[in-house]
């Protein structure tokens, strides 16, 4: 069935122990066991998805069952054991996914159905695929059969998380770490299938099916497949097409940013990032690839182009090198700790692509080569930046402070500008009180921030740098970030807001409304009103003005 499959990874999936890729030592001690008949009860691989743990688990079960002995396991012409565990169609083999089947009700079943011999094989072979879901009652049920099953049965267990698994199991097992495949290993193997299904593919495209698999024979054959499937008649999957099939950049591109940081260039910055963005790239794919080029500007004198596992070419990996030679160590260790905070940062922000385009211009802050713009503007103060690397580092606060209250809205603590005046070049504001915050709003125009403290909140506690309020169910997601920002634009000053579960002063609207029926009522009160309700009986109050002087 496989044979025919017209999935590479079903087609070419490893029959016997010698076409394993990568796993050698572990094929090999386990071929051994078998062949000298020192088979434990229980097997348990490990390792990450598309290493080849199930189907390892399913040599083993051809190994030990295999009509024609283990000296001439069964290769091309199947028999009639071999083919039946291949196809998962075997009567003493019975493969259990643990992801759909983790209840104690499954386990009862293997337990009830080991009781009986073989029918048609040597043993009985219980194959339990992430078992690391199995529940713990169910774990129970296996413990006593594991550690003393008749001699016919055995169990072969297959995990991607061994911790999951309990201690009590693991030391029952004969236990197998799958490790990813070399690179090296996956392009020499991948390229071999490109050649047998006669496809056209570049030796950069399939570098690049490599990177992007992490070390996955299942992953890298689904690609290659995938871009087999997506090419035209004579058509080539070279890089560029391949990049665009996958949702990859290439790699020149970032370093041609990177570079642009340093220099503080912030127009181009953002115009490579929004080309990059314009490919269909991923906010968070974006960042976990400039996290990796941090890293080779950091060790690239440490890395050959080898280990750089393909992600490099031969042009990349000499101009990082070039480029890292005007670079300190510290800018660049600054520069990883902020990719990390913003690959936090995107899981909570709404607009994710925003958020990267301040994080790039936040970086050409950090570089000891700051933007044109911001050098301009300290030699007209008359302003020096600093000197050290102790100075730099303490313009830049790292600690994001979450307030994880009602609603689990995260705010985080911004960096302190280099100059005394904030980003407009205005003065500093001392805001003291929630009337004048919401009064400067007015003046700023910040209508949105200004519609959110009319109708939505409710004043707790107002105290220098800080805001407790309670909110309504129509309070914006956004509102604590975009007023902590303007708050720090305005005063220069980190403010903390929080929320309560106190009721609060009611909202500026609910004010205004109750101030609005108290007038209503007061003036029904007046002898003026009850003098003209006299003459007219079928008026009616709609609207009281007050003067400009009872105003105030």
């Amino acid at each position: 069935m496989n044979k025919h499959s017209k999935v590479l990874a079903l087609k070419y999936r490893p029959q016997t122990f010698e076409d394993l890729i990568g796993q050698n030592i572990v094929a090999e001690t386990i071929a051994n066991s078998i062949k000298d008949n020192k088979v434990p009860n229980a097997y348990l691989f490990t390792g990450i998805r598309g290493v080849g743990k199930t189907t390892l688990a399913r040599i083993v079960a051809k190994a030990l069952n295999c009509k024609n002995g283990f000296d001439n396991l069964c290769k091309i012409n199947l028999c009639e054991n071999c083919e039946a565990i291949i196809n998962s169609s075997h009567i003493d083999i019975f493969e259990l996914d643990a992801a759909s089947k983790s209840s104690v009700e499954n386990t009862k079943e293997l337990i009830e159905f080991s009781r009986y011999a073989p029918s048609s094989s040597k043993y009985k072979i219980f194959i339990l695929d992430e078992c690391h879901m199995l529940s713990k009652q169910a774990w129970a049920s296996l413990l006593k059969t594991l550690e003393e099953p008749p001699e016919y049965l055995k169990f072969i267990f297959a995990t991607t998380e061994i911790k999951k698994v309990p201690i009590t199991i693991v030391s029952r097992c004969q236990r197998f770490d799958l490790s990813r495949i070399k690179s090296s290993e996956l392009f020499d193997y991948i390229k071999d299938i490109k050649d047998k299904e006669k496809g056209r593919v570049s030796d950069e495209a399939l570098k690049l099916i490599v990177k992007i698999s992490e070390g996955s024979v299942r992953d890298a054959l689904s690609l290659l497949d995938r871009g087999l499937l997506s090419l035209n008649d004579n058509e080539e999957l070279n890089l560029s097409l391949a990049q665009k099939i996958y949702g990859h950049f290439d790699k020149s591109q970032l370093i041609d940013l990177f570079k642009l940081i340093l220099e503080g260039e912030e127009k181009k910055v953002i115009e490579i990032y929004r080309k990059i963005y314009d490919q269909g790239i991923e906010p968070k794919v974006f960042i976990n690839e400039f996290l990796e080029l941090v890293y080779y500007f950091k060790n690239i004198d440490l890395l050959t182009q080898e280990s750089t596992n393909f992600s490099l070419n031969d042009d990349e990996f000499l101009k990082i090198k070039q480029i890292s030679n005007n670079v300190e160590n510290q800018v660049l260790i600054l520069f990883w700790q902020f990719t990390i905070k913003t690959l936090e940062e995107l899981d909570i922000v709404s607009n994710q692509n925003l958020s990267i385009e301040m994080f790039l211009l936040r970086l050409m802050h950090v570089s000891l080569k700051e933007p044109k713009k911001e050098v301009e503007k300290k030699n007209n103060l008359k302003n020096t930046a600093p000197n050290n690397f102790e100075e730099k580092e303490k313009s830049f606060n790292f600690k994001s402070e979450t307030i994880d209250q009602i609603k689990n809205i995260t705010q985080e603590k911004k960096s302190k500008p280099d100059t005394q005046t904030d980003v407009k070049g205005e003065e500093k504001i001392f805001i003291k009180s929630f009337d004048q915050l919401y009064k400067i709003c007015t003046e700023k125009k910040e209508i949105k921030l200004k519609y959110e403290l009319e109708k939505n909140v409710n004043l707790v506690r107002f105290e220098k740098n800080r805001i407790e309020i309670s909110f309504n169910d129509q309070l914006d997601k956004n509102f604590v970030k975009d007023l902590s920002l303007r708050l720090f634009e305005w005063t220069n000053q980190r403010w903390i807001i929080t929320f309560s579960k106190e009721k609060g002063q009611a909202s500026i609207k609910d004010k205004e409304k109750n101030k609005k029926i108290e007038l209503f009522e007061n003036v029904k009160k007046t002898e003026l009103y009850k003098n003209f309700l006299k003459k007219f009986p079928d008026a009616n109050l709609i609207d009281v003005n007050l003067k400009k002087e009872e105003k105030n």
